[in-house]
């Protein structure tokens, strides 16, 4: 829900708040014009944007799959298939070099037959006979979506009033049962909380009206959200539903078959799951139970029902050190499989929970061998329920991805399914790890990737990426884009592990919150400063990137350390932080950045407000400003006002809104060419 913050009256670029207005859309539509006729336009970027396509429509890339019963499903795009097809082939097929796929749905047909814009959003398969899907379809990449029934056997919708429809809003369906599915949904006012998500639950039975769906829970108006889901395990049939009420803080339920609620009575802060007999729970802060204490980012066990009936014996599963951190986790039927980093250096473990299950007993536990220094290797599980078995990716910068599939607990090793090609030559690429200094004295890591051939003597184009928020860490992975549009043509390429992603933990995290978000921009600066003292680069060939919290971050660079950088590129980002909470999903951010209609807050909300920080007076570096129409997550808004507010003041600026693609920026491969283009050859132009 929107509404006017105190100074908006004030603001000469409101106007271009209005999404989709006539005036807004002039002036978006003058500004892509500039940006075609000059920068798209430029040598080189033609051969750029052609090579990044080739990368992404690719033949030869990795089929990622997802276990459905005896079959494996892929969501696949190239050329032919922009939007994508959804299809599915046998595991003996799939070992093979060219599997045989069958498809489900293809989406450009159904956009062609029906005159509409769909983007995949997903799918759930209903157990155990796997005939039926709830597909989610999305208008031009938008988060909004509607949720659609496919028979999988007929190859064709189920459509009302038998089957079952959800229209365009946030939130989604599960299965529960044939008939009957959870939704969460907009069903008109009330129903949605102030960040826009669904605030109720909602039990719909097939053939009934979705309006007269049995409400099962309610959150508060402000509250972040609700989800709900079935969880179809033998044995341990059950419904879940979790109330957010914020970015950090949650409430986990279980539905009872009398339909009555039974809440899990651990901190709001920590996180919680659920599998067969366990429950987990990965705590946010400390905490004290039963005269035991357990530190930040610790991961405990202790049977559900047991928990429930009000025993509180825990089993300590993880426990982090100053280096170390629980990235990761996914169960397959018997076992924890966990992804741990040390110094952003992954490994992944496999522990066994005792059975019957009982809490104070300590987990077996060995690391999978074969893993690479510099190379992230991540599990997830093929099948939970039934299988043991999990999926292992293995990815790095110079080192291409492969997949490969581990019986967990079988006397052989993993088994490598696919490997991607090398897009990129990558003989003269090196790749190490160093750390840079904050302002308080902390050591922030980043990678540093050097180019084939790039120079030496201060004079490298460098590219420095980050991002810095809501406890994501940044890994070293494999970009075939990354690697022809800059890295062999002589670029290099840095990734900070600033403070407020999660390389080191949820207290990695907690430092740049709210009034010490600044030390994210210290972190970011350090790590700029260091590739300087290193003589990798200097200021006018340093440039920064980052996208959404990393737009804001790379905002902040633009904003408080002009100096520092030679050019800056600011992707779907917040930079109005006095309205933001007002524009679409902003309210959900609070917990991250805090409540600028408060006054306290907004007094130190406003020291990391690009949009308010912007001087007349100050020179700053170039700078690629790029969003979306149809971004209903972080509103286009601040991309178009801090844009304008640029280009009016004689900055050089240039913008680009794309009229699809949500907060991803892009709705297919083409489009998602032709904007990392714009990216890398205003960097190249601009650095050379």
């Amino acid at each position: 829900m929107d509404h006017a913050a105190p100074d908006a009256a004030s603001d000469p670029y409101a106007w271009l708040e209005a999404v989709d207005g006539d005036r807004a859309m002039a002036w978006v539509r003058e500004r892509n014009a500039e940006t075609l006729s000059g920068l798209a336009s430029t040598p080189g970027f033609a051969a750029t944007r052609d090579a990044i396509r080739e990368v992404l429509d690719s033949p030869d890339k990795i089929p990622d799959a997802s276990l459905v019963g005896d079959r494996l499903y892929n969501l696949w795009r190239d050329a032919e298939h922009p939007r994508g097809l959804w299809r599915r082939t046998t595991w003996e097929s799939y070992r093979t070099a060219s599997p045989d796929w069958e498809v489900v749905l293809d989406l450009d047909a159904l956009n062609a037959a029906e005159g509409e814009d769909w983007v995949w959003h997903g799918a759930t398969v209903l157990r155990p006979d796997h005939r039926r899907a709830l597909v989610a379809l999305s208008h031009g990449g938008s988060d909004a979506d509607v949720t659609r029934e496919l028979d999988l056997v007929e190859r064709t919708w189920v459509t009302p009033p038998g089957g079952f429809y959800r229209p365009e809003a946030k939130g989604g369906l599960a299965w529960v049962d044939q008939d009957t599915v959870l939704v969460t949904t907009d069903l008109g006012p009330g129903t949605t909380t102030t960040s826009g998500y669904p605030r109720t639950v909602r039990l719909w039975r097939r053939g009934t009206p979705l309006a007269e769906a049995e409400e099962i829970f309610a959150a508060h108006e402000d509250d972040l959200a609700v989800d709900a889901w079935h969880d179809p395990t033998p044995g341990f049939s059950r419904e879940l539903v979790r109330r957010a009420i914020d970015f950090y803080s949650s409430e986990l339920h279980l539905r009872r078959p009398d339909g009555t609620l039974a809440r899990v009575d651990v901190p709001l802060s920590a996180e919680t799951s659920v599998h067969r007999e366990w429950l987990l729970i990965q705590l946010r802060e400390p905490w004290t139970v039963a005269g035991a204490a357990h530190a930040t980012g610790s991961l405990l066990a202790t049977p559900l029902e047991d928990w429930l009936a009000g025993r509180r014996e825990l089993t300590v599963v993880f426990v982090p050190t100053a280096t170390t951190s629980l990235a990761g986790l996914t169960w397959t039927r018997h076992h924890l499989v966990m992804t741990v980093l040390e110094d952003v250096r992954s490994q992944v473990h496999v522990l066994t929970p005792p059975e019957p299950a009982r809490a104070s007993v300590p987990w077996p536990a060995e690391a999978l061998p074969g893993q690479e220094d510099l190379v992230t290797t991540t599990a997830r599980s093929v099948d939970r329920i039934e299988s043991d078995a999990v999926w292992l990716v293995s990815t790095g910068f110079t080192t291409p991805t492969t997949l490969s599939v581990q019986e967990v607990g079988a006397p052989t090793g993993p088994e490598a399914l696919k490997s991607a090609p090398a897009f990129f030559d990558a003989r003269g690429v090196t790749v190490a790890q160093h750390f840079a200094e904050s302002a308080d004295g902390t050591q922030i890591p980043y990678f540093l990737v050097r180019g084939r051939d790039a120079p030496t003597d201060g004079t490298a184009p460098t590219l420095l990426y980050g991002y810095g928020g809501f406890e994501i860490s940044l890994l070293p992975s494999y970009s075939g884009t990354l690697g022809r549009a800059w890295l062999a043509d002589g670029g290099v390429y840095a990734l900070a592990n600033i403070r407020g992603g999660g390389e080191y933990g949820p207290a990695w995290h907690q430092a740049a919150l709210r009034e010490h978000r600044h030390r994210a921009y210290q972190d970011f600066a350090a790590v700029a400063q260091d590739l300087v003292r290193r003589g990798v680069t200097s200021p006018e060939h340093l440039g920064v990137q980052g996208g959404s919290n990393g737009g804001l971050l790379t905002g902040n660079v633009l904003t408080q350390y002009p100096d520092l950088v030679g050019a800056v590129v600011i992707q779907v980002p917040l930079a109005d932080m006095r309205r933001y909470s007002h524009l679409l999903a902003g309210a959900s951010w609070m917990a991250e950045y805090g409540d600028p209609d408060d006054p306290e807050d907004w007094e130190f909300i406003r020291t990391f407000s690009p949009y308010h920080l912007l001087d007349a007076t100050q020179d700053y570096p170039p700078v690629l400003v790029t969003t979306s129409t149809r971004d209903d997550r972080v509103h286009p808004g601040h991309a178009r006002k801090l844009a304008a507010w640029l280009r009016d003041h004689g900055k050089d600026v240039t913008y680009y809104e794309n009229v699809e693609g949500g907060h991803g920026g892009a709705a297919d491969n083409g489009q998602a060419a032709f904007m990392a283009a714009l990216a890398y050859r205003f960097l190249a132009r601009r650095l050379a």
